[in-house]
């Protein structure tokens, strides 16, 4: 009874407290607001105009930053686009490059805004300015579900100095950019705590605080001992977490005898006054906080109610020593336990009728809960290969990821000796059983511009893996058979169980214990162990030659069959790669995207993990109308097998 009162007020607080000013969905950030309907018009061409400079403008600025206005009334646009303080000028070129694609393709309005980890693009058809900007502009409030389990009190003071520095510093001592980024120092039973803040650089520092102030006056909704807290505003931002998600080193620095000791978060809030590089500095304005909802002492009172009838960690629920992230991580699971007799309700007692398919891990089961919402429901059989580490690894990764190309999960049941996870339904299963379908009639319903566009999805999920969410994650099992299709044919990476996270300076991992599938692992990662997100760029790039071809790497599980790589790449020295194009697609299909694509499937294939693009890279040559090629070698063969 106390878990269901606990998952009850944790959704209600959750529901209460994450909700921003304008909604908030799955990552990128998009607010689509309905400023007038975007159609093939001038105003279109001027955001055409816009996407093809304003990238190039931003990222060449002192401040990473540029406003522009392109177009004659009434079908003129005002456009903004900012990167974050720490950003290179590559990389935020390519940001803003992508997030005008993305808008394109998720928003048919005249005004929208995309957040991206590092840099915002926003556009309307009504002048702004920055006064307008910072009183009434919306902003999204997001909050890391897991909670700091030690010391919370401490934790929040710790926190509401650190944010009150970072701002101060952006506002009063940074540079053009107005930014700043901050790292609060713990005894060993605090994490540490990371921070930034950062405005327009058209504001004067004045109105930068102003700014900043009204943005933290969201953050005590999410002070509830949450890890990670953002706002993000057009005009300014802040975010604090445990993780480090910036570049370079902090510029604030506060120790624990500064941060987390003293005065309550409210006073530090009002009182501002911290040490940053051996500096002192004021800030003029109060900023009142009110710490402590009502909502979120029931949900801490209830978490301790649970926590008192739960008893003592057992062996099987101690978080294992293979993840490296605190306690809290598989803690936080605990609030999306369902009972085991909803899930047999669900998929009518694992009905062999209900059954979607089997692999090594176990048998997936499509069910139905209560509410309507259909799921799928991975159940692991005693002899599974993913054990107790997996899984938990599996749990703690995905529930703190959130991408359109990632498979969401729902929940999971720990009960009557059963494992079970349950994800979000996708109705069109996997990728494999499609594209390699003997039936030729289904793998002709994958015509080229949905395999483009699986392609281009695949590539977006990874590069938010690698490079754009809160944990650097390289996958290590990528292939056909975990690309998951929905509705729209959009495709879905899933499978979590073999996943690592690195730290944000970490490159490459090794491991005496290879595990994977051949015909998808890397030469480095089967021969020495080396895995990195490079070791997912070669699965990825197997995966698209895969996809144009209509073919696997390995057919018959013979090594001394001809692999797919060394085909393509025959032909393609030849000029002959339109004769390994899936003949289900009858010639229909763009002969540019195909080379373009099986020459990204060679790059990403390459022998030496320093010759493969990056996910960014790729997504960028995936959405340019411009390719340029790049001097590629044979691949090496990467140990054809059987699954």
């Amino acid at each position: 009874m106390a878990g269901r009162l606990l998952l009850f007020v944790v959704v209600v607080a959750l529901a209460l407290l994450a909700s921003p000013r304008g909604a908030v969905g799955v990552y990128p950030w998009i607010n689509c607001r309905d400023n007038g309907i975007l159609a093939d018009s001038g105003y279109k061409a001027s955001l055409k105009l816009l996407a093809a400079t304003m990238p190039k403008n931003a990222s060449m600025s002192p401040g990473l930053f540029a406003t522009t206005q392109a177009g004659v009334t009434p079908e003129q646009v005002w456009a903004l686009a900012l990167c974050r303080g720490d950003a290179t000028a590559s990389y935020c070129s390519s940001c803003l490059t992508q997030a005008f694609q993305d808008l394109n393709t998720s928003c048919d309005k005249k005004a929208a805004t995309i957040y991206f980890d590092s840099c915002l693009l926003t556009y309307t058809n009504i002048h702004f300015r920055a006064a307008d900007d910072i009183k009434y502009s919306p902003y999204f409030t997001i909050r890391n579900n897991a909670n700091a389990t030690a010391e919370p009190a401490r934790f929040q003071r710790v926190v509401a100095a650190l944010m009150n520095a970072t701002a101060s510093s952006a506002a009063f001592n940074s540079s053009t950019r107005l930014y700043a980024s901050g790292q609060a120092y713990f005894d060993k039973e605090l994490p540490e705590v990371y921070s930034w803040a950062q405005c327009t650089p058209d504001l004067s520092p004045d109105r930068c605080w102003s700014c900043l102030v009204r943005v933290m006056r969201e953050l005590p909704t999410l002070f509830t001992d949450a890890i990670g807290a953002r706002v993000l505003g057009i005009r300014c931002s802040i975010r604090y977490e445990t993780q480090p998600f910036f570049n370079g080193s902090a510029t604030v620095r506060l120790s624990s005898a500064t941060s987390a000791t003293g005065p309550a978060p409210n006073v530090l809030l009002n009182n501002l006054a911290a040490t940053a590089q051996g500096r002192k500095y004021r800030v003029p304005i109060m900023v009142p906080i009110i710490l402590l909802p009502l909502i979120a002492a029931i949900s801490l009172v209830a978490y301790f109610i649970f926590l008192r009838r739960q008893g003592p960690l057992t062996a099987e629920k101690q978080p294992y020593r293979g993840y490296s992230a605190e306690a809290h991580d598989i803690e936080s699971v605990d609030s999306m336990m369902i009972d085991i007799s909803t899930l047999r309700a669900a998929t009518g007692d694992f009905a062999e009728s209900n059954k979607l398919g089997e692999g090594g891990f176990g048998a997936v089961y499509k069910g139905t809960l209560p509410d309507g919402e259909e799921i799928a429901v991975k159940r692991m059989s005693n002899s599974s290969t993913q054990g107790v580490e997996e899984l938990k690894n599996e749990l703690a990764l995905v529930a703190k990821l959130s991408h359109k190309n990632l498979v969401r999960l729902i929940g999971v049941c720990l009960e009557q000796q059963e494992r079970l996870l349950v994800y979000e339904f996708v109705p069109n299963r996997s990728l494999d059983l499609i594209l390699f379908a003997q039936d030729a009639a289904k793998r002709e319903q994958l015509d080229w511009t949905k395999r483009y566009k699986i392609i281009d999805g695949i590539a977006r999920g990874l590069q938010y893996l690698h490079e754009d969410s809160q944990l650097k994650v390289v996958h290590r099992d990528l292939k056909a058979s975990n690309i998951l299709l929905d509705m729209k044919t959009s495709p879905k990476i899933s499978d979590f169980g073999l996943a690592k996270i690195f730290g944000r300076d970490q490159t490459q991992g090794v491991t005496n214990r290879v595990v994977g599938t051949h015909g998808y692992m890397a030469p480095e990662y089967m021969m020495r162990g080396n895995y990195s997100v490079k070791s997912d760029a070669f699965s990825f790039g197997v995966m698209v030659l895969e996809i144009v071809t209509g073919r696997k790497n390995t057919d018959d599980g013979s090594r001394q069959s001809e692999d797919l790589l060394t085909k393509v790449w025959e032909h393609w020295t030849t000029g002959t790669v339109m004769k390994v194009v899936d003949p289900c697609m009858n010639g229909s299909f763009s002969e540019k995207e195909v080379l373009k694509c099986v020459h990204i499937g060679l790059l990403c294939v390459q022998g030496n993990p320093v010759d493969r693009p990056t996910m960014s890279a790729v997504v960028i040559m995936l959405g340019s109308e411009t390719f340029t090629l790049h001097a590629l070698s044979k691949p090496r063969r990467n140990g054809a097998g059987a699954d």
